[in-house]
């Protein structure tokens, strides 16, 4: 705003002294002070007001004047309250340094004038925000990407000193100005956002986090596949990003809210470009999905796998080992109502949990390819392998503890319990099943199995979200009747393909060593004399099993499970 719109206002009570000719100047701000010496305070384009406490003399308004001069202050107001009226030597000052002075009736309060000041500055600045964000949308939805959510988090920290940041509803940040949200704080808010979502409230939602206020703007879907108005909240409420606004939004004027509500608009266009980037991994998870489930053969589920590969993993150079992890939505049953389509919401949900929380933006998520069935969401994630040679197939040494590697089911469950949580409370569940890394087609039949009997473990469980991986299938588990013949199969290959391929290489004879020393229930000196070794040779080659597998052969039940799955094979 302009000066002279402060004359023009006669709630202000403000009287004109001197400057007339300067009344265009702009005010960016406001600043009441009786300091002798502000300029520690002032940035320049602030009009100030004062009472005049800091005065004791005449030869005090000169130094006075001077320094808001030097400091860009744009106009003067002195309150008439404690010295009637102005002082001449403060006019004289003024008019030297072409200082616009105001006297302000004693009847007006300078919270009145602050107030107002603020009001006119903050409309103004969200009005070229908005112009701003209207051209940004343009651009991006007639072209190329505009810079993506980060410009328009910019644009609102410098012009409205908003701090803002885009976060999942797993509390995982999209996007963000300046320093992230601690990850308690980005997940309690995710909570809150979601919680108060299923209410049917509209948004923005106040929270609080860490002692300090936020607002919650909802940022919905406004791509070809956006839900209808209609449409059952529950179908979108776990696949919606929000906009985490630190301030509190519930005395806002109607155009900042305006403004806010075109940002989540602005940031809806990049979540839909978002989406619509990850159609080709769908697609491919789709078609290996297919493959397996269909019994295709192994070597027509690996050449998918080879096109797969590069596209998930670009300019890695390896092998992958794949890892499968099922998740599964589950509403319940309202009288009369209709079901509620979970694939879809379940597929986008997945694609969201399992994105590495440490990498920023859409770059993790593009390793991830995720199909979904009904209501069953599933996961094809590669994982970096056993390095390609000229020379061999596979390093001379498969890495310690294969079964190890990867995704764990504990680690997903930890980093999305709470906010999930309170998006499903009350007729909602989520169950995730993760399976064992298998570095070859062959194994990824088995991986499926195994990783839907884990979601199967899972929902058996309390809890509106549960998580169950393959190390939870233990060796009683796999004896009992219901248990599908490829999760026995899974197991078994888990456990020792590593030996066998080791075995194929060196001719080692570990799988017979193995099974000599379980005979021998682990006695040293009859499982050497039976072998014709020396207790140091039997001693090495248990140790390259151990090795191999991770397991330790000391342990009573790892003996068991290399029992079972030595029988089993």
């Amino acid at each position: 705003m302009r000066l002279r719109a402060l004359m023009e206002t006669d709630a202000l009570g403000l009287r004109l002294l001197g400057g007339d000719d300067e009344l265009d100047r702009t005010v960016r701000g406001v600043m009441t002070t009786d300091l002798r010496d502000p300029s520690r305070y002032l940035s320049g384009g602030e009009l100030v007001l004062t009472g005049l406490a800091w005065r004791r003399s005449a030869e005090d308004s000169e130094p006075f004047v001077r320094i808001l001069a030097s400091a860009g202050v744009v106009g003067l107001a002195a309150g008439e309250a404690e010295l009637g009226n102005i002082p001449d030597d403060l006019v004289v000052a003024c008019a030297r340094h072409r200082l616009p002075l105001f006297a302000v009736n004693e009847s007006v309060a300078f919270a009145t004038i602050t107030e107002h000041v603020v009001r006119q500055v903050s409309g103004e600045r969200a009005g070229d925000l908005a112009a701003v964000v209207d051209r940004h949308r343009r651009l991006m939805t007639s072209g190329p990407a505009g810079g993506g959510p980060e410009v328009v988090l910019d644009l609102l920290g410098s012009d409205l000193d908003l701090r803002a940041w885009v976060l999942s509803p797993t509390g995982r940040q999209i996007a963000g100005a300046g320093d992230p949200l601690p990850a308690e704080v980005s997940a309690a808010l995710a909570g809150e956002h979601l919680a108060a979502t299923r209410t049917g409230r509209r948004g923005p939602h106040r929270a609080t986090a860490g002692g300090t206020a936020y607002s919650l703007f909802p940022i919905r879907n406004t791509g070809r596949g956006a839900a209808p108005a209609s449409r059952d909240v529950r179908e979108t409420v776990l696949s919606d990003w929000l906009l985490a606004v630190e301030a509190d939004a519930s005395d806002w004027p109607a155009a900042r809210l305006d403004l806010l509500q075109g940002v989540t608009q602005l940031i809806a266009v990049e979540r839909d470009r978002r989406e619509a980037a990850r159609t080709v991994r769908r697609r491919l998870a789709q078609e290996v999905l297919e493959l397996v489930q269909s019994g295709a053969a192994p070597a027509e589920i690996a050449a998918r796998l080879r096109v797969a590969a590069p596209v998930l993993l670009p300019g890695l150079g390896t092998a992958p080992h794949w890892q499968v992890v099922v998740a599964r939505v589950e509403w319940e049953q309202e009288g009369g109502g209709a079901p509620v389509e979970a694939g879809p919401v379940t597929q986008s949900l997945l694609e969201e949990i399992l994105v590495d929380p440490a990498t920023g933006g859409s770059e993790s998520a593009d390793r991830i390819a995720v199909a979904h069935t009904g209501d069953e969401a599933i996961a094809l994630v590669p994982l970096p392998g056993v390095s390609v040679t000229a020379d061999t197939d596979l390093l001379d040494t498969p890495p310690v503890g294969t079964s190890d590697i990867g995704l764990h089911a504990d680690a997903l469950l930890a980093a999305v319990h709470d906010p999930l949580s309170a998006g499903l409370d009350g007729d909602g569940r989520l169950t995730l099943g993760v399976s064992a890394a298998v570095h070859s087609a062959e194994g990824l039949r088995g991986a499926l199995e195994e990783a839907r009997h884990a979601r199967r473990v899972a929902g058996a469980r309390p809890g509106r979200v549960c998580a169950a991986g393959h190390h939870e299938l233990a060796s009683h588990v796999l004896l009992l009747p219901f248990v599908p013949d490829d999760v026995r199969r899974a197991f078994t290959a888990r456990l020792l393909d590593p030996l066998r391929d080791y075995d194929r290489r060196h001719r080692a004879e570990l799988i017979p060593t193995l099974e000599a020393f379980l005979d021998c229930d682990g006695s040293w000196t009859r499982c050497a004399t039976r072998l014709h070794l020396h207790v140091n040779t039997l001693r090495y080659r248990v140790g390259r099993i151990e090795q191999l597998t991770g397991r330790d052969l000391s342990r009573l039940e790892d003996k068991l499970d290399f029992f079972l799955a030595l029988r089993m094979s």
